[in-house]
C-alpha cells in the first residue's frame, strides 16, 4: 500500500491509474479506524478498481471547545487495517498541507439542511465538512466515494452538494456496521469508561423499539419519538442531544412515519457523542437483543 503525505503524491498516481482506465473508489475518514471503516473499503474494493482511502482529522469541522485534540489517533494501526482489506493508497496529510496559510475558502450548503440535528449543536461542522470532502474530491478525482450511513445527515448532505456543484462522482452510502450487542461502530466509542460502554447499548435499543414499533403500524412521529426518548432517559449515564424524525433526503422535520423517514439521535454517553439511526422501511436488525432488554 501506497502512503503519500503530498498532494502531488497523490494527483501523480492516481493520473497514472487513471491513464490506464482503472476506476478510483475513496473513502474519507478521520483515522482510529474500525470495522465499519473496513466495511467502506471493501465496498470500494469491490465496485473500484484501486481505492484510496484518507486519514485527516480536520480541524475545520471541530468547533470550539469540541475534542479536536483528544480525537483518537492511532495511524500505523489504521495503516494495518487498510492494506488487509484491500486499500491501495493512504492519503496521509498534515493540516497544512490541506489549509495553507491564510486560507479562507469554504463550501457551505446555505439550506436549513445542515442546520438541522447535529447542526443545531455544532453551527460550523457541517461547512468543515463539506469543504473538505470538496478538497479530497479535487485531489483524488475518484469516480466514487463510500460514506457510512451512521453519519446519515452527512451522507444526506454530501449527496446534495455533490449534486448542485456537478461533481462527476458517485456517492454511495453503506450500512451501519454494529458489535454483537447493537453498538454502532464508532471512533468515538474509545471514550466510554467502564459502566459507560454498557450504557451506550441504550441508542441500540432505542432504534431497535422504534423499528418495532413501525412494524407494528406506528405512524405518528411525535408518539414514536416520545417512546423513543422515554427508553433512553431512563439510562442515568445517557443524555441526550436530539432524537428526531426528519425526511431522509432533506432533512426537513416530519409528522408521518412513511418509507424513506430518517429517525435520527445523538446521545451522550459520558464525554462521547454518539449517533445511531434507522430509515423507516428498513428492516435490517439492530442486534438480536430486545429492545425492552
Amino acid at each position: 500500500m501506497i502512503v503519500a503525505e503530498s498532494i502531488e503524491k497523490v494527483r501523480a498516481q492516481v493520473a497514472e491509474w487513471k491513464r490506464a482506465g482503472l476506476r478510483v473508489g475513496l473513502v474519507p475518514t478521520m483515522g482510529y479506524l474500525h470495522e465499519g471503516h473496513a466495511s467502506l473499503v471493501r465496498a470500494s474494493v469491490a465496485r473500484c478498481d484501486r481505492t484510496v482511502a484518507s486519514v485527516f482529522v480536520n480541524p475545520t469541522q471541530f468547533g470550539p471547545g469540541e475534542d479536536l485534540e483528544a480525537y483518537p489517533r492511532d495511524f500505523e494501526r489504521d495503516c494495518a487495517l487498510l492494506e488487509a482489506n484491500g486499500c491501495d493508497m493512504v492519503f496521509h496529510p498534515s493540516p497544512e498541507t490541506m489549509y495553507a496559510p491564510g486560507f479562507a475558502t469554504y463550501v457551505e450548503i446555505l439550506s436549513d439542511m445542515p442546520k438541522r440535528l447535529c447542526g443545531k449543536t455544532r453551527p460550523i461542522h457541517f461547512r468543515g465538512v463539506c469543504t473538505v470532502v470538496t478538497k479530497l474530491f479535487n485531489i483524488v478525482t475518484p469516480d466514487m466515494a463510500f460514506f457510512g450511513q451512521k453519519d446519515a445527515q452527512q451522507l444526506a448532505i454530501i449527496r446534495r452538494m455533490t449534486r448542485d456543484l456537478s461533481m462527476p462522482v458517485e456517492i454511495v452510502g453503506c450500512p451501519i456496521v454494529r458489535e454483537p450487542d447493537g453498538l454502532a461502530k464508532s471512533s468515538r466509542n474509545a471514550y466510554l469508561k467502564g459502566p459507560e460502554r454498557t450504557a451506550a447499548r441504550v441508542l441500540s435499543r432505542a432504534v431497535a423499539l422504534g423499528q418495532q414499533r413501525v412494524r407494528e403500524g406506528e405512524r405518528d412521529a411525535s408518539a414514536l419519538l416520545a417512546a423513543m426518548k422515554a427508553l433512553i432517559e431512563a439510562e442515568p449515564l445517557a443524555r441526550i442531544d436530539y432524537v428526531e424524525a426528519v425526511d431522509g433526503v432533506t432533512m426537513e422535520p416530519v409528522t408521518e412515519l412513511t418509507d424513506g423517514v430518517l429517525v435520527a439521535m445523538a446521545v451522550y454517553v459520558g464525554t462521547a457523542r454518539l449517533l445511531d439511526n434507522f430509515t423507516v422501511g428498513d428492516n435490517t436488525p439492530v442486534c438480536a437483543q430486545d429492545a425492552s432488554d
